[in-house]
């Protein structure tokens, strides 16, 4: 089961088919849920303090079946950090977030830096656009599907040096390192439709824009 989360940041016109399946998991974090209503989307789970939701749809999704879960206002999770965990613990094997990027420059950095979370072991990516951020463990390796010249942005994000090799990039990387607080990882690119990033040790963001409409998977 695929989860789809949908926060409360700004959320772009998607460029590709999200391909959500019946089977698939959707909650959505508060304010999320105004994408969803955009999307004629009905979440399965609809979490947070809903602050940010219309009390009148949070009634109408009561009664039409969506598990409202409601948290006080004073906690110590934001509503994205919450549906997370949900997400992992209701089992899903892989997690895709929207909507996670802009408005409040502490909320989006806050919301990137949940893929880090040390209790989060779901593979998770976050989608804004034609943007996907990923992250890699050391000992993990992520594959790359796109477009030639499509920028790859590789960005440490402990301090200490994370290194990497990559695959199939226009500046190939052989167990090297890339040193936190440093932009050498910035626009790299694709330099065919498939590539790979193998992180030997540390902890690594990486950023793939697109230039093409591509589908889910």
């Amino acid at each position: 089961m695929k989860a789809y989360i949908f926060a409360n940041g700004i959320f772009p016109t998607p460029d590709r088919p999200l391909n959500i399946q019946e089977s698939d998991l959707v909650i959505a974090a508060d304010g999320g849920s105004q994408h969803c209503q955009f999307l004629g989307i009905q979440p399965g789970i609809l979490i947070g303090d809903l602050d940010s939701t219309d009390p009148e749809l949070v009634e109408k999704w009561r009664k039409e079946g969506v598990e409202i879960i409601q948290h006080p206002e004073d906690k110590d999770q934001t509503d994205l950090e919450l549906a997370l965990m949900l997400a992992q613990d209701r089992g899903a094997r892989k997690i895709v977030v929207h909507g996670a990027v802009g408005g409040r420059l502490d909320m989006t950095y806050g919301n990137l830096s949940l893929l880090a979370h040390p209790l989060l072991k779901t593979p998770t990516t976050l989608v804004n656009g034609a943007e996907e951020v990923h992250l890699l463990h050391a000992g993990e390796m992520l594959t790359l599907v796109g477009e030639p010249g499509e920028l790859i942005s590789l960005l440490p994000i402990q301090p200490g040096n994370s290194n990497v090799s990559t695959r199939g990039l226009k500046y190939t990387l052989k167990n090297e390192p890339l040193e936190f607080g440093f932009s050498r990882g910035i626009s790299n690119q694709l330099i065919g439709k498939r590539a790979t990033v193998h992180l030997e040790s540390g902890l690594l963001a990486v950023i793939h824009t697109r230039t093409s409409p591509q589908e889910e998977t």
